[in-house]
């Protein structure tokens, strides 16, 4: 029997690990994406970001994620918006912060599709912000907690963090 390089076993339970880290968490519990729903339409009926929601429509972004794109989304939940320190998300959704949030939402979208199997051979990507981010199993310092929810203009990938941009 020929031995499985080591590389291989790593990747291979890198891989494992993401699956059934996905699969603990229920993006939707007993609802299915609808093909033609959008990024935003799918995070919306999702119920678990509502705060990334209030954020793109305070940013003036809903209409950029509703288009044709394709886009890769790392779409951080209502929990991770909740770590940021307190009054965070209530000072950048003012008037007078919106560059700032655009910023700092933009950072999490990058044009493309990004499917999971390629994140395990990407480390970065430039985010439409204009930033590179790291990309692998982690995004920066969050942690993709469930991959590949598709949307007719692209792909979600839930983060357990808010990215923020240098």
């Amino acid at each position: 029997m020929e031995a499985i390089p080591m590389k291989t076993i790593v990747k291979s339970t890198l891989v494992l690990a993401l699956i059934f880290s996905t699969a603990a968490f229920s993006f939707a519990p007993n609802q299915t994406t609808n093909p033609e729903d959008d990024i935003v339409d799918v995070a919306v009926k999702a119920g678990s970001f509502n705060t990334l929601a209030a954020a793109l429509q305070a940013a003036g972004l809903v209409e950029t994620l509703k288009s044709d794109g394709p886009f890769t989304v790392f779409a951080p939940t209502d929990e991770a918006f909740a770590k940021l320190p307190e009054g965070t998300v209530e000072t950048l959704l003012k008037p007078e912060n919106k560059d700032q949030l655009i910023a700092i939402l933009t950072y999490h979208v990058v044009s493309g599709k990004i499917m999971s199997s390629d994140l395990l051979s990407t480390t970065s990507a430039p985010t439409v912000n204009g930033q590179s981010a790291p990309i692998g199993l982690r995004v920066g310092n969050a942690n993709v907690i469930q991959a590949d929810i598709d949307a007719s203009n692209g792909v979600i990938h839930v983060v357990d963090t808010v990215l923020l941009p240098e």
